[in-house]
């Protein structure tokens, strides 16, 4: 997996102060979408142990809240399968920071039903250790710039932990 950047203090995705990684690779490529470079998945740099060990130690400062990725998409396939190992090593390492997450899928749709689009055999176990998902598709005629945390308002900013995340 590739990634395009990582902010180390981040206000505007997620709650408190963040760090942020914007992964590559998306294939709703969304008309209107602020990061389209990171469509392709070859985009950016290599995402190895070295750059998880750099966010790790981002993530231990004690004001920051905890970590967001975007991208691209957290939820293509391939990068699901890169971030489930990372995420469960931050809960392991440090249970007190949030993971928040944005993706152009739906929850119910495309990461609970078996032949949803991005499903796969993570996708189930990478959702139970994140906080909070927002999802759907940046919609530009939908754009509004008052939304907190989403750039369309069919967006919604779900809490994972309050919802039954069983396949369907």
């Amino acid at each position: 997996m590739n990634y395009s950047e990582i902010k180390q203090s981040d206000v505007a995705n997620g709650d408190g102060i963040r760090v942020s990684l914007f992964v590559s690779g998306c294939s709703n490529k969304c008309k209107g979408c602020f990061n389209p470079q990171t469509w392709d998945f070859k985009f950016g740099k290599l995402f190895d142990v070295d750059v998880e060990n750099y966010i790790i130690n981002l993530l231990r400062r004690p004001y920051i809240d905890g970590l967001t990725l975007l991208g691209g998409d957290p939820f293509e396939i391939p990068n699901q399968r890169v971030l489930f190992p990372f995420v469960r090593r931050i809960r392991k390492e440090l249970p007190d920071k949030t993971i928040w997450a944005y993706t152009g899928y739906i929850l119910e749709s495309d990461l609970l039903q078996c032949d949803g689009k991005v499903f796969c055999e993570c996708t189930l176990e990478f959702l139970q250790e994140i906080d909070i998902l927002v999802d759907g598709p940046f919609i530009e005629s939908l754009k509004d710039i008052s939304l907190q945390f989403r750039g369309s308002s069919n967006q919604r900013i779900l809490k994972l932990k309050e919802i039954n995340l069983k396949l369907k």
